[in-house]
């Protein structure tokens, strides 16, 4: 069974940074997509970013040229360096992939999610 692990968030003031980290463990299995998606009090869970089954990365246009995914494959790890945070990216930060387990049935995962909060 494959889970993920999110760490990382807290309190930051506006303008300011986080990285979050979201770690996949389990045994023979492979990582089609992982990405973030986040989700604010009263609304609905969104994409941040993430990298596609091709490797490509896909972003939010709210956070354009401020956020950034990176994942190291041997660690099976995403993560997601948040700059020149805003208020608005106040919400709960959820980790998802998707892929096949060992004996190559398809797997779809989230994380716990891990509360990021930006005061201004």
């Amino acid at each position: 069974q494959v889970q993920l692990v999110e760490s990382g968030g807290g309190l930051v003031q506006a303008g300011g940074s986080l990285r979050l980290s979201c770690a996949a463990s389990g045994s023979g299995f492979s990582i089609n997509t992982m990405g973030w998606y986040r989700q604010a009090p009263g609304k609905q869970r969104d994409m941040v970013a993430t990298f596609t089954g091709r490797g490509s990365t896909n972003y939010a246009d709210s956070v354009k040229g401020r956020f950034t995914i990176s994942r190291d494959n041997a660690k099976n790890t995403v993560y997601l360096q948040m700059n020149n945070l805003r208020p608005e990216d106040t919400a709960v930060y959820y980790c998802n992939s998707n892929g096949l387990t060992s004996t190559l049935s398809p797997f779809g995962v989230w994380g716990r999610g891990t509360q990021v909060t930006v005061s201004s």
